[in-house]
């Protein structure tokens, strides 16, 4: 498996794109990993012993992969996926790491013909709230779940047991990661629900606490880890999240109303013992959450 992507192209040394590239050097040492990024961030990836070499130009860095891995902004990558169609060898794979992937893979579809290389759609569901190449971790995927995307084909097993696809497979499980099969539409209504709707919580929270602080710093002054666990993901930039909300506010609007209905609940509960069951069917969500780590 490890003989079938000897050359990796990383579209993206930032926090996902050099995380991958990091577990590569990491687990399959045999693997040459190329970058392409602005060139700072190319400059901190060799720095951080990511990549092998730095390339700036992007037919050069493509050019010989056997595994192109797109980890940029969502928009970006939209932007980019033709241009990569048409300089990918034909026997590559190319998978991305879009945190919405109903656009991606429409644009997909249609600039990865026949004759040119293979494309699947991916997700890895993990992060952190600081972006950038400073905070990529090669054990960053370990534990978590990572989504790919099925094809849209009359194949019966949606394309898994093509087998670049299925040597990716291989890939991610030896980084520690377990593949789940989703179609574009069925990962972004979940995703909305699991990723989405918490960080955009978070901002909001952060909002009302920032509003309710008064000249003497209370109530900032006065807060415990709870409340900083709670807006840790309020510390992750709009750059990063800007394209995620804009190609999957259908989906956001749906549970942000189901959300609204879910506190306006709250506040009818105050004072009522209709609360206790509402904090226990969270706390019995919170058990499934924990034991599924």
């Amino acid at each position: 498996m490890a003989a079938s992507f000897r050359r990796v192209a990383i579209v993206g040394t930032g926090l996902i794109g050099g995380s991958f590239a990091l577990a590569l050097r990491k687990y399959f040492q045999d693997s040459v990993v190329v970058g392409w990024d602005k060139a700072q961030v190319l400059r901190h990836a060799v720095e951080r012993g990511a990549v092998h070499e730095a390339i700036p130009d992007l037919s050069r860095a493509v050019a010989g992969a056997d595994l192109v891995y797109v980890a940029l902004p969502v928009g970006h990558t939209i932007e980019l996926l033709p241009e990569i169609a048409r300089l990918a060898p034909p026997n590559a794979l190319v998978t991305d790491a879009s945190s919405t992937k109903r656009s991606v893979c429409a644009v997909a579809a249609e600039s990865f013909r026949k004759g040119r290389a293979h494309f699947l759609g991916g997700h890895p569901m993990a992060g952190k709230e600081i972006s950038g190449i400073a905070a990529a971790d090669a054990n960053l995927f370990r534990g978590s779940k990572y989504a790919l995307i099925r094809a849209s084909t009359k194949e019966n097993d949606g394309g898994k047991g093509e087998p670049r696809v299925a040597g990716f497979v291989a890939l991610i499980e030896k980084l520690g990661a377990e593949p789940v099969w989703l179609d574009p539409e069925a990962h972004d209504r979940a995703a909305a629900v699991v990723s989405h709707l918490p960080q955009l919580l978070s901002v909001a929270l952060a909002g009302v606490v920032r509003d309710q602080t008064d000249e003497t710093g209370l109530p900032v002054t006065l807060a415990g880890r709870g409340l900083r666990d709670a807006l840790r993901l309020a510390g992750s930039p709009y750059s990063v999240w800007r394209d995620i909300i804009l190609t999957n506010s259908d989906n956001l609007e749906r549970v942000l109303d189901q959300m609204i209905q879910a506190l306006e609940q709250v506040r009818s509960d105050l004072r009522t013992r209709a609360l206790e069951e509402e904090f226990s069917a969270a706390g019995e969500l919170y058990k499934i959450l924990r034991d599924l780590q």
